[in-house]
């Protein structure tokens, strides 16, 4: 089940961004239909959210939905996930309004994406006795690759891998666990991640190149065409400005390239 934070005013990012001259009646009921933006936050990604000591949220993700709220002119609540895969197994619960979540064909059943944000790598790592030498090599018999469950990498290897086996892991930190112990020959996972987490695994090392690039995107349910036209106008309008890249910037967010 998911925490519910304390309700978080708009904050006082400077954007730069032009403000729009109205919102449609429609886009907002859909958007925030309590009266409040409620934001599905993802923890494990820490290029777009991150928990301060104090327990308050910050990153790129907050930035992003405290504009969303102010364009709208409501309040923004942010609802917390451990992974990816909780927020958008939530996404018919009621639980959230808006997401920022990976855009990915399995989810887009259930989820409605804008245009993307951001651009981030995804690659492996492999032990260091590893005869595995590039990315191409990682999908033969018998390579078995660690990936949390539902991140949006993992649901893209699933429908393209042909003969290495997916091994499922709660979160990042059990991939880790997985390449120490021997229990995975290879290990999937947003580069920046990969390299930020390379001193956790002193028996491995990271794979050149990548298998896919990953866009995330502002996500809400199926069925809300106001609420979709809005997010597509807002992401071009974000996107345009070089809102992303003032926010990456600000928090010194390394990996995560904004969408031109």
């Amino acid at each position: 089940m998911p925490k519910l934070l304390a309700t978080a005013l708009v904050a006082a990012f400077v954007t730069g961004c032009a403000t729009a001259p109205g919102v449609p009646p429609a886009a907002k009921a859909e958007l925030a239909p309590t009266g409040k933006l409620r934001a599905g936050m993802n923890l494990s990604n820490t290029l777009f959210t991150l928990k301060g000591a104090d327990g308050k949220l910050y990153g790129v993700a907050v930035d992003v939905m405290n504009e969303l709220g102010a364009r709208l002119g409501v309040p923004v609540e942010m609802v917390v996930y451990p992974t990816p895969g909780q927020v958008a197994d939530a996404v018919n619960r009621n639980t959230w309004d808006v997401a920022i979540l990976a855009i990915e064909a399995t989810r887009a059943q259930t989820i409605s994406f804008s245009p993307p944000i951001s651009a981030i790598e995804a690659t492996y790592v492999v032990r260091k006795d590893s005869p595995l030498q590039s990315v191409a090599q990682v999908d033969s018999s018998g390579v078995r690759i660690a990936a949390p469950a539902k991140a949006g990498y993992e649901l893209y290897l699933r429908t393209v891998l042909k003969n290495a086996k997916l091994v499922d892991s709660k979160d990042l930190q059990g991939s880790i666990d997985m390449i120490n112990s021997g229990k995975a020959d290879a290990m999937a996972a947003l580069k920046p991640m990969l390299l930020d987490s390379m001193p956790q695994m002193p028996q491995a090392r990271l794979l050149d190149g990548r298998f896919m690039t990953v866009n995330h995107g502002l996500s809400t349910s199926r069925g809300k065409p106001a609420a979709d036209e809005f997010l597509r106008q807002f992401v071009q309008e974000l996107n345009a400005s070089g809102f992303l890249a003032r926010s990456i910037e600000r928090h010194g967010i390394k990996g995560l390239s904004p969408v031109r």
